[in-house]
């Protein structure tokens, strides 16, 4: 931001030395920014003021429906928002005894878009709180004194102005800004990775392109998506579209377009997994920072309706995460908003924390999403962010960066791009953001993520530690069961006899008590086969006046009887066929070879593996294959990891043996 943006915003904020003392600092944003809003409007709209109350007039009373009268007056406001009362700023001074009456009444008159936006500010409460504070006519008087006028402000400067009055009240309210602000920084990252690619198209005269944010909060990487494209080329034109959950936040944003000259009508209000404000559109590039972790319970309901019903004619035909954790249905939402490869294609990314990486077991929701991504090809690279980067939260987080029109060279490649390290130590905390990305940083790091095949290739390049290539194929697996048979002895104790009577099957039993003195009758016995204890359990239930047993019981009693033993009798099925031990049921990933690989090749695969890895130690295994599942996960700290040896022992000494010396010199002081 310029020193003149910074002067403007600075003496916006100046408003807080009013209402301090009877506000918050963490409620200062409540009053300014719906103000600087109010103010920027009532500026914009006074040019065309007396023509449209002229026009309003003309109108009143006649068979025109309420539509046709709003584009009328638009069109002679020459803006998206027109206001038909006849006070202003100026006149709002001029009767000090009813600023909150003619306030709200000035307020009303605006078009039904403007309006709502200030009620989501919940602006008529603040109205009543400064009224009774007596600083209703003071805080008015100082935003009539700001000149916000378009030729002295352009859109651009306003919007500059705007982001940092957000910025300002959400590093104060620290502990919600994670909910509603991203870290300048961040996103400018962000928004530099994914459109390097483009950086020379966006050069082209008189391009268009649109750009969209499905959880947009205040609107920071809207504005700075937009920033990016018309920096490098001041004719694009660029259309931003968004949606937001939390009305306050929505407002805000809504307010940006507004001060932008952008359409607020496309930021619009609710959830993305609920209500497709922009269900048939498709846009160039997607960007958002959804929030981490959260639930999805409420719309449970809705999402698992659409991917049942729908399938892949829906979002969610891949499958849906977990219920603690959304962060894939915000991605796969993003995917559905892609241009075909035919009409150009779409670049996405979006902010995660390390769950979506490897969170679920192969044939999961979340291992399922992660195949379906990468067999599409879809995934371009994975960046790892400083933790501690967050307002309200110190964990760990990731870029993703997707596209359908990945370049040639990065075909079936996937980017990790390590910048874990990339950060410096802000003076002052800001909730549990301690750490920033600076500007050489982010220069370092787009230069990297454009150079990332040549300098993963370069073992002599200073950051070939920080980029790894890998072919996407090999994050997949292959879970397979590792079975070994079953062999048993056979013996009845009374530790038997008392689990047999326990069992439920045996308690509903009405021969219980012949039954359990059957068993009793054969406590010591120990056979090394199933057929030689067979006899001796029947002639043990002949004597005692019983013949064929209920299989349940059956079954009870045989679960008792039969011991796992390594030398015992291999058990087998009716085809002759080894059983499998439960209890040295074993599971290993085998890795992927290729995506394109036929069942019967990745079978051939498993059973390569099971000569090369397992039968040499236990000749007796089997896979079996009726088990086997697909997986995929990403571990990216396991590809990044250093081995750093232990200390020496004897430095260890050393150390122990000065720290006891310190602590029995400490201990003579306290004693003299």
């Amino acid at each position: 931001m310029s020193g003149n943006h910074q002067k403007y915003a600075d003496f916006i904020w100046s408003v807080a030395d009013l209402l301090r003392g009877d506000y918050r600092q963490s409620e200062y944003g409540k009053v300014i920014l719906p103000f600087t809003v109010l103010r920027r409007l009532d500026c914009v709209l006074e040019p065309t003021k007396a023509a449209v109350l002229a026009k309003a007039g003309e109108l009143a009373g006649g068979a025109l429906p309420d539509g046709a009268k709003d584009r009328l007056l638009r069109g002679v406001a020459d803006a998206s928002f027109y206001n038909v009362s006849p006070l202003d700023f100026g006149k709002l001074l001029g009767d000090s005894d009813n600023v909150a009456k003619n306030l709200r009444a000035y307020i009303g008159g605006f078009s039904p878009g403007a309006v709502e936006v200030l009620e989501k500010y919940r602006f008529d409460d603040q109205i009543t709180r400064l009224e009774e504070a007596g600083l209703l006519y003071l805080v008015t008087a100082k935003f009539a004194d700001i000149d916000l006028h378009p030729d002295v402000v352009d859109n651009h400067q306003m919007g500059y102005v705007f982001e940092e009055l957000i910025r300002k009240f959400s590093e104060i309210s620290n502990e919600t800004a994670g909910e509603h602000f991203t870290p300048r920084e961040v996103i400018r990252l962000m928004v530099n990775l994914l459109m390097a690619p483009d950086d020379e198209d966006v050069m082209t005269p008189g391009i268009v392109r649109t750009i969209y944010d499905p959880a947009c909060g205040t609107g920071g990487i809207l504005s700075a998506a937009e920033e990016h494209i018309t920096r490098y080329n001041k004719k694009a034109t660029v259309k931003v579209a968004g949606q937001e959950l939390n009305p306050e936040s929505w407002a805000i944003c809504r307010s940006d377009m507004m001060l932008k000259g952008q359409d607020p009508s496309q930021i619009v209000l609710g959830n993305s997994f609920v209500l497709r404000g922009h269900e048939d559109r498709k846009f160039d590039y997607l960007l958002a920072n959804p929030p981490f972790g959260v639930e999805w319970k409420k719309v449970q309901r809705q999402v698992q309706d659409e991917a049942d019903n729908l399938g892949w004619a829906g979002r969610f035909g891949a499958g849906t995460p977990r219920i603690n954790d959304g962060s894939f249905l915000f991605l796969q939402h993003m995917i559905s908003h892609m241009k075909p490869v035919e009409q150009g294609g779409s670049r996405i990314a979006i902010v995660f924390n390390g769950s979506p990486l490897f969170t679920g077991a192969a044939e999961s929701g979340e291992s399922n999403i992660r195949r379906w991504i990468l067999e599409n090809d879809w995934l371009e690279a994975i960046v790892a962010l400083p933790d501690q980067l967050f307002y309200n939260t110190g964990i760990s987080t990731y870029f993703w960066i997707l596209s359908n029109r990945k370049a040639a060279v990065l075909k079936d490649k996937v980017i990790l791009l390590d910048a874990r390290g990339c950060w410096t130590k802000m003076r002052k905390s800001l909730g549990d953001k301690r750490k920033l990305i600076p500007d050489d940083q982010i220069t370092d790091l787009t230069a990297i993520y454009k150079d990332a095949l040549a300098i993963a290739d370069d073992a002599e390049h200073e950051h070939h530690a920080k980029v790894k290539i890998f072919p996407r194929h090999a994050f997949g697996y292959q879970r397979i069961t590792v079975e070994r048979p079953l062999r048993q002895r056979f013996e009845a104790t009374e530790q038997t006899a008392e689990a047999v009577a326990e069992a439920k099957a045996v308690a509903k039993f009405e021969q219980r008590d012949a039954l359990l003195a059957a068993l009793a009758s054969l406590v010591g016995t120990a056979c090394a086969t199933k057929l030689e204890f067979a006899g001796k359990l029947d002639a043990a239930l002949a004597e005692n006046g019983l013949s064929k047993l209920p299989k349940p019981v059956e079954a009870a009693i045989w679960n008792e009887v039969a011991v796992s033993d390594p030398e015992g009798q291999l058990q087998t099925d009716r085809k002759n066929n080894p059983l499998p031990d439960a209890d040295l049921r074993d599971n290993e990933n085998v890795p992927l070879t290729s995506m394109n690989s036929t069942p019967a090749e990745r079978e051939a695969e498993i059973e390569e593996y099971l000569k090369r890895e397992v039968l040499p130690h236990v000749p007796d295994a089997w896979v079996d294959h009726s088990k086997t599942k697909i997986g995929f996960e990403i571990p990216f700290t396991r590809h990044f990891y250093v081995y750093t040896p232990p200390r020496p022992l004897e430095e260890i000494d050393a150390e122990l043996k000065a720290l006891e010396a310190e602590i029995q010199k400490l201990l003579g002081e306290v004693t003299r």
